[in-house]
C-alpha cells in the first residue's frame, strides 16, 4: 500500500491542474492560480514521499512528468490565454501561450533522459514557470503597483514574457537543485541564502514577492554557477 502513495499524490497535482484549466477557461483566473500552488505542494510531497518510503518506480517518474505539463505547462498556458484575450482585438497573439506547454513537455522529455540532471537542473523548472505565472492574476487584480499593473496589462508584455520563460525552460543554464548531501554551511551558502531571501520577499511583498523570488532563483544560481569555476 505503501509504495502507491506517491503516485496518489501525483495524481492529486494532476487533478489540481486539470480543475485550474477547467476554472482557467470559465475566467475564474485566481481560483485557476491557486491550483497551480496546490499542484506545487502536491509534487513537492509526491517527491518527498517517494524518498521516504524509497518507492521510486519507471512508472512514478512518467506520471510525474505527465501531471507536471498539465499543472505547469497547460494550466498557466491556460492563464495566459485568458489574461492575453482579455486585454487585446487580436485573434492570433492569444496563441503564443500555447508556447508553454510546447516547451514544458521538451523541458521535461529531457529531464527523464539527461543523466546530467541528478544534483543540478539544466533549464528553469517546469513547475517554478507555472509558479511564476500563477502570480499573473493576483499582481493584476491586487494592483498594488500601478505602474507594474500597467505594464502587466500590455498584451506584448505578456507575450515577451511567455517567449523569455519558454526559453528559460530549455537554456543551457545550470540552475540549483535543492538536494543536499551535507546540511553544512558553506557548501549549501547560495541556497540557503536563496532560501531565505524567498520566504522574505514572499511574506513581505507576498504574489509580487513570489515572482520575484523565480527571478531571484535564476540569478543566484547563475552566480553560484560562477563561484564554482
Amino acid at each position: 500500500m505503501k509504495k502507491y502513495l506517491p503516485n496518489f499524490c501525483t495524481l492529486l497535482n494532476l487533478t489540481s491542474g486539470g480543475l485550474g484549466v477547467m476554472l482557467a477557461l470559465k475566467g475564474h483566473l485566481i481560483q485557476a492560480a491557486l491550483c497551480i500552488w496546490a499542484g506545487a505542494f502536491f509534487d513537492f510531497f509526491d517527491g518527498w514521499l517517494a524518498r521516504l518510503l524509497k518507492a521510486y518506480s519507471p512508472l512514478g517518474q512518467q506520471l510525474d512528468s505527465l501531471a507536471d505539463l498539465v499543472t505547469f505547462g497547460w494550466l498557466p498556458a491556460s492563464i495566459v490565454y485568458e489574461l492575453i484575450s482579455e486585454q487585446t482585438t487580436s485573434p492570433y497573439l492569444p496563441y503564443v501561450a500555447l508556447l508553454i506547454p510546447n516547451f514544458s513537455a521538451l523541458r521535461l522529455a529531457r529531464f527523464n533522459i539527461d543523466t546530467r540532471q541528478k544534483n543540478v537542473f539544466i533549464g528553469l523548472p517546469v513547475p517554478a514557470n507555472g509558479v511564476l505565472i500563477s502570480t499573473l492574476p493576483w499582481i493584476m487584480t491586487t494592483n498594488k503597483y500601478a505602474w507594474l499593473t500597467a505594464l502587466l496589462h500590455q498584451p506584448y508584455t505578456l507575450a515577451i514574457l511567455v517567449i523569455l520563460t519558454s526559453y528559460l525552460l530549455i537554456a543551457n543554464i545550470q540552475l540549483m537543485a535543492f538536494k543536499f548531501t551535507t546540511y553544512a554551511w558553506y557548501p549549501n551558502r547560495f541556497k540557503y541564502g536563496f532560501l531565505l531571501a524567498s520566504t522574505l520577499l514572499t511574506l513581505l511583498l507576498r504574489a509580487e514577492g513570489l515572482a520575484l523570488s523565480i527571478i531571484l532563483y535564476v540569478l543566484v544560481s547563475i552566480v553560484s554557477r560562477l563561484q564554482q569555476e
